[in-house]
């Protein structure tokens, strides 16, 4: 197993388009950096000017923990195409290249081919949220150095002190990861039923966009999907940021995503067992 995983982690990593991913991200967390810097006060005046006419804030406001507040808002709705970059091509890659016939005439079972391809796509998963975190988190300390984070909400704003933020981050970027693993589940889901990696890599786009949408809409109709749309509870992230951490309504976010990705997973060795593999 241990070498079959090694297999499937050289195919993710031989490939270029794999490390695109990583070039993606560190770019968008550049040109955020480099906006805050040239712009960032300027920024920060404009959305405080209601908060400094009730209250006099004192300190380096613009530090660290508030620009990459501001690059996970922005990056994570975007993380779920590469993720499906890597976990669409899964299976389909395999079909497309003609290499699946001869995988599945190896001693190993079609159900432990499907999780070591899972497994895979997992680790790939969490070391984009890392180095996420090493561009976005500490090269932002590193830029604007540390302080009191302000997180500015619609209704209201709040005020965490410097010690009490680290963990908030650490807890977030594991809420993170494992939204993103639901979406690697269904990427390698849909790539099961192709037989090239465009089609699950789009369809799981969109999917997630279609979901969205749905999870967004201020309409009765949805209501009473809403809380059971995984698309719902990929931003619970944003809870680790209230005072006090609603924890009850994160924990939930996150069983739904980690229920989902239970039955994408399954429903995909399901289907694989008896995919006909010979036409």
């Amino acid at each position: 197993m241990i070498q079959l995983l090694r297999i499937e982690l050289y195919k993710i990593f031989r490939r270029p388009r794999t490390y695109i991913s990583f070039g993606i991200i560190t770019a968008i967390v550049f040109v955020i950096q480099l906006a805050m810097l040239s712009d960032g006060k300027s920024f920060l005046g404009f959305v405080m000017s209601g908060v400094n006419e009730q209250f006099d804030i004192q300190g380096n406001i613009l530090n660290g923990y508030l620009v990459t507040y501001i690059i996970l808002q922005s990056l994570l709705i975007h993380i779920p195409l590469l993720v499906a970059l890597v976990a669409g091509d899964a299976l389909a890659g395999e079909a497309a290249g003609g290499t699946l016939r001869l995988l599945l005439t190896k001693p190993i079972s079609r159900a432990k081919l499907v999780l070591m391809k899972f497994t895979s796509s997992f680790i790939y998963t969490v070391l984009l949220i890392i180095w996420l975190a090493v561009v976005g988190l500490f090269g932002s300390l590193a830029l604007f150095g540390q302080g009191d984070m302000i997180n500015l909400k619609s209704d209201a704003f709040v005020m965490l002190l410097q010690h009490d933020v680290m963990w908030r981050y650490m807890a977030a970027f594991l809420f993170a990861t494992l939204a993103m693993t639901t979406i690697a589940s269904l990427a390698l889901l849909l790539s099961a039923f192709a037989d090239n990696s465009i089609g699950p890599i789009i369809s799981t786009m969109g999917i997630v966009v279609v979901i969205t949408i749905l999870s967004n809409l201020e309409l009765p109709l949805f209501d009473k999907i809403k809380p059971y749309l995984f698309t719902t509870h990929m931003i619970g992230w944003k809870g680790f940021f209230d005072d006090p951490v609603p924890y009850r309504a994160i924990g939930f976010s996150a069983l739904v995503m980690f229920l989902y990705t239970v039955v994408f997973l399954l429903a995909t060795i399901f289907y694989f067992n008896k995919k006909d593999i010979k036409s």
